[in-house]
């Protein structure tokens, strides 16, 4: 697929890009998708949840009355499950959620969602380029020029550009990462994924191996 690559004003610089067939035209498969997203989401659960069991509680251990003779259910102990602020049964425990997926099922799950976007026509290609200063008007005009506006867009830079990357810190609806960051969540949870020429062909060559 050919793209037409813009500058910062969101005007046509006269050249043309073509995505590569191997990362942008393979047919997606769902699945791995599918996996690989439940792993970036479960990856960022803190799994510090904690409730108490009856042999945590703070409580007498006398018995509460009398075994037999009262008409009622017998009863042990005030931290049973059964009373109001006794012990939880079953309740949830520390743990860890990540879990482990291959790398070429990972690669295959970034390759399809690139795809979808591909084939949804929702990549842009820009030429390099940079900001001389921080600010947030900045990336604000550079999104207004490409007519992106209130609109979730995700900017990959061939490396790390601290007055590109705090420049869109503060903006809501946009992202910018490297190309060693991109996963598949952020590719599928972007309206306009944004490339530049030189992060294309990190993507190429990292993809390529």
């Amino acid at each position: 697929m050919e793209v037409k690559v813009l500058n910062i004003s969101g005007k046509e610089t006269g050249a043309k890009v073509q995505l590569p067939e191997s990362v942008f035209g393979i047919t997606p498969v769902d699945h791995a998708i599918y996996l690989d997203v439940k792993q970036y989401l479960a990856n960022q659960r803190q799994g510090t949840h904690k409730s108490k069991q009856r042999n945590e509680i703070a409580g007498s251990t006398r018995k509460l009355y009398k075994q037999k003779g009262t008409g009622g259910a017998r009863a042990g102990s005030i931290k049973s499950p059964l009373f109001n602020g006794g012990g939880r049964v079953f309740g949830p425990q520390p743990r860890d959620y990540s879990f482990k997926l291959n790398k070429k099922l990972k690669v295959l799950a970034r390759k399809s969602a690139l795809s979808y976007k591909a084939q949804d026509q929702n990549v842009v290609v820009l030429e390099d380029f940079t900001f001389d200063s921080i600010k947030t008007k900045n990336y604000i005009n550079l999104v207004s020029a490409l007519n992106l506006s209130g609109e979730k867009t995700l900017l990959v830079l061939p490396s790390q550009n601290n007055n590109i990357y705090l420049s869109s810190r503060n903006i809501q609806k946009a992202k910018v990462i490297t190309a060693d960051q991109l996963n598949t969540y952020d590719v599928l949870n972007c309206g306009k994924l944004l490339l530049t020429a030189d992060s294309l062909k990190t993507l190429e060559e990292a993809f390529a191996k």
